[in-house]
């Protein structure tokens, strides 16, 4: 047994030096130095340790000034992998990715929440060891799943899940690391969604909102670079928002129902079936839009102005750059989008609305699956865990000599 206390660890900080070189630039040692102002010999201890410990590596050298040239360094993405897991209410896809958030396989089901987390999870979890398997001995650094509900995320735990029997308080995290002993992340899908919608389409908008418009109205909010989750995890539920009645609808001045039973996929499926038309579900709405259902046109565009109507004190109040709009009901066609417009230019003081788009969503369907793994890896790869993980790698070399 190893004696922990007694194997020398590398120089500290080295997580610090490695945060430089996640822009993917290789640098030289010289070049760190004078970046961080630190002495070149803690310089060259730093990232020796990190060499060691495979989170970066050599990169050619670069021109000489005279003399032998400079050996460059650059971040190695391949030194580890994220296992991201999008769960959905009828399906679920299991992606692995490097740790610049590059999916690198995948694989999808169809699933029944309803059956409870123990099944549910330890199917996905098959699926996660298979492309494992196939990963070539790169070591597993964490898992990222998205859930379609309420997480308190300190925790892990989905809360008062409404599409999720059996899910409330589940310890998820600690369910799946008695198969993976890796961190392990939860978060809402609508959160994930925007991780993954920046990372696709805007990498450099700091300020952006995913709206998502399905069988439930969510949002993921992301301001000053960083995806915003509130005291508890909550920040971002639209769909419980009080819906003030106005001349853009016909409600009565009563009328208190919230976003989400105004304008859900669920909601508009109710309103159309009332109308006589074979509706059950957010899907035959979109099948009703897509074939020129006038009501389900209209109904849909209403649902886009009761949308609206939220989001233009949502953007009063926070002043985004960009609004996404995703979910089902979004990928309908035009009608969504416009009632929002409609309603937010209209209704948000102009500075705000000023450089302000509100686009359809273009990340496609691995947007979930990219957001869980780039969650992940701003967790695993901040300067503590990447101390961390240096010591770790010393202390496990050390332990085989």
């Amino acid at each position: 047994m190893v004696d922990v206390q007694r194997v020398p660890a590398p120089s500290p900080g080295a997580g610090e030096i490695f945060q430089i070189l996640r822009d993917g630039h290789a640098r030289t040692k010289a070049e760190l130095a004078s970046l961080t102002g630190l002495a070149r010999s803690t310089v060259a201890l730093r990232v020796d340790a990190l060499l060691a410990a495979d989170l970066v590596r050599p990169a050619g050298e670069a021109a000489s000034t005279g003399g032998r040239p400079p050996a460059r360094v650059a971040f190695n993405p391949r030194a580890g992998l994220v296992l991201a897991i999008d769960l959905g209410a009828t399906h679920a896809t299991v992606a692995t990715s490097d740790l610049s958030g590059r999916i690198l396989d995948s694989s999808t089901r169809d699933i029944d929440l309803g059956i409870g987390p123990e099944p549910v999870l330890d199917a996905l979890l098959a699926d996660g060891s298979r492309l494992l398997e196939r990963a070539d001995d790169v070591p597993l650094l964490g898992i990222g799943i998205g859930v379609p509900g309420p997480v308190e995320h300190s925790t892990g735990r989905p809360t008062n899940p409404p599409i999720m029997p059996g899910w409330d308080r589940f310890d998820v995290p600690g369910y799946v690391q008695r198969t993976f002993d890796v961190p392990v992340l939860v978060d809402n899908d609508v959160n994930i969604l925007a991780l993954g919608e920046q990372a696709t389409s805007w990498p450099q908008v700091d300020d952006l909102i995913y709206v998502k418009v399905a069988t439930g109205i969510g949002a993921g909010i992301i301001a000053g670079g960083q995806l915003q989750r509130g005291a508890q995890g909550s920040a971002g539920d639209m769909g419980h928002v009080q819906v003030p009645a106005s001349a853009d609808t016909a409600r009565p001045p009563g009328d208190e129902r919230d976003l989400e039973a105004l304008a859900s996929g669920s909601a508009l499926a109710r309103d159309l079936r009332a109308t006589g038309r074979e509706v059950h579900h957010a899907s035959d709405v979109v099948a009703l839009v897509r074939a020129g259902d006038a009501a389900a046109i209209e109904a849909t565009r209403q649902a886009g102005r009761d949308v609206g109507e939220v989001l233009a004190t949502v953007v009063n109040l926070l002043n985004p750059s960009i609004i996404v709009l995703g979910g089902s009901i979004a990928r309908a066609g035009e009608h969504l989008l416009a009632g929002v417009r409609e309603v937010v230019y209209r209704r948000s003081i102009p500075l705000a609305t000023q450089h302000l788009a509100i686009v359809q969503s273009q990340a496609g369907e691995r947007a979930a699956v990219l957001g869980a793994a780039i969650m992940v890896a701003r967790e695993v790869l901040s300067p503590a865990s990447v101390d961390e993980y240096v010591n770790l790698r010393a202390t496990m070399r050390e332990a085989v000599r």
